[in-house]
């Protein structure tokens, strides 16, 4: 089956994820992405039980820019479930040097494969390579878009703190501009609804209009927008901390102005809720001191972990290999689906 992305998520009929490309989270429904929620639990639970569920596959991790956390994770979940892994990091190392296109790369590489993971600097490039792939394409990051699968790593996250990722005050800190994991994370959390969301940034990072639109077309979101994080800190169920990324800005002066405008320390620290997540997407640079490591309340390092469960869970999911001894999520689940553009039956 071509590995072209799934139709939108307000499709009345549940498309199966198997064989298929996830470029942006709208290319999973809320049922099934509440599946690899509960799939990544089980993988948790069961490392031994699953060691070979793979057994025979390969992946290949196509990183045409710089990635420690998310290449390794995608390539350690591959090997945790038995399979194997090819690929390359970094575009130096490949045949872009040449002049070959994604497109061929991508025709060529899915004769090796089971299934790619590709990260590249240029928005879209996921999309093309899925358009031209015979296996299944996961959006690794391209540019300053999408970052799906550290999406999944947020809300696994955000669900095994609080057992939900509704109700909740999320605020997203830093660099609102340019940061793929806040816009991927914001525009998810609105498809499951009930979330006030509180957006700290400079007003030359702030969040793009088509993030907020995606906010004010969901009635049972609300957002509001400010510069202090010290004022708002204590309303928060989630603190989601950025990066100033210095890889996304033309001109150095204005990133050296604006990179250290947010530091979470212990003193903001104590301003907020006793069971409040600190999140991060990684790698961080000074923006969270290294005094948090130890709060109870910082939550990144524990976001890694459960970002290899995720990509465990989609890799062998878009594959079709089943997990021995799981049992499907079903109907009995903990999350509300107030999806508005969907009425979706389960995975």
């Amino acid at each position: 089956m071509k590995g072209e992305p799934l139709s939108s998520s307000d499709n009345h009929q549940e498309i199966p994820v198997v064989g298929r490309s996830v470029v942006t989270l709208d290319d999973l429904s809320t049922g099934q992405i509440r599946e690899l929620l509960h799939k990544a639990e089980y993988i948790d639970a069961h490392r031994r039980e699953v060691a070979h569920a793979c057994d025979g596959r390969v992946i290949a991790t196509l990183f045409y820019e710089p990635s420690t956390r998310t290449r390794l994770s995608f390539e350690t979940a591959m090997l945790r479930l038995g399979g194997q892994v090819i690929g390359f990091a970094g575009s130096q190392l490949a045949s872009v040097t040449k002049g070959e296109s994604i497109a061929d790369t991508l025709k060529t590489v899915s004769n090796y494969v089971d299934v790619v993971a590709i990260r590249h600097p240029k928005e879209g490039a996921a999309l093309v390579a899925a358009e031209a792939s015979s296996v299944p394409v996961i959006n690794a990051g391209d540019g300053g878009h999408m970052h799906p699968t550290q999406t999944l790593a947020d809300l696994s996250t955000i669900q095994a703190r609080f057992g939900r990722v509704t109700g909740l005050t999320v605020g997203l800190c830093g660099d609102l501009t340019f940061g793929r994991t806040v816009h991927s994370l914001i525009e998810t959390l609105c498809r499951f609804g009930d979330v006030r969301f509180v957006l700290v940034s400079p007003d030359e990072l702030k969040c793009p209009q088509y993030v907020i639109d995606r906010i004010e077309a969901t009635p049972s979101c609300s957002y509001v927008e400010c510069r202090d994080l010290a004022s708002v800190i204590g309303d928060l169920d989630v603190l989601y901390m950025t990066r100033v990324q210095k890889e996304r800005f033309f001109n150095e002066d204005d990133y050296l102005r604006l990179r250290d405008t947010y530091i979470l320390d212990e003193s903001k620290l104590a301003a907020a809720k006793r069971d409040m997540a600190v999140l991060h997407p990684l790698p961080r640079v000074n923006e969270i001191a290294v005094e948090v490591d130890d709060d109870p309340r910082a939550a990144y390092f524990e976001q890694v972990k459960r970002g290899m469960l995720m990509r465990m869970a989609l890799e062998s999911s878009v594959i079709g290999d089943r997990l021995p001894g799981y049992e499907p999520l079903g109907a009995v689940d903990t999350l509300i689906d107030t999806d508005p553009a969907s009425k979706e039956v389960q995975a």
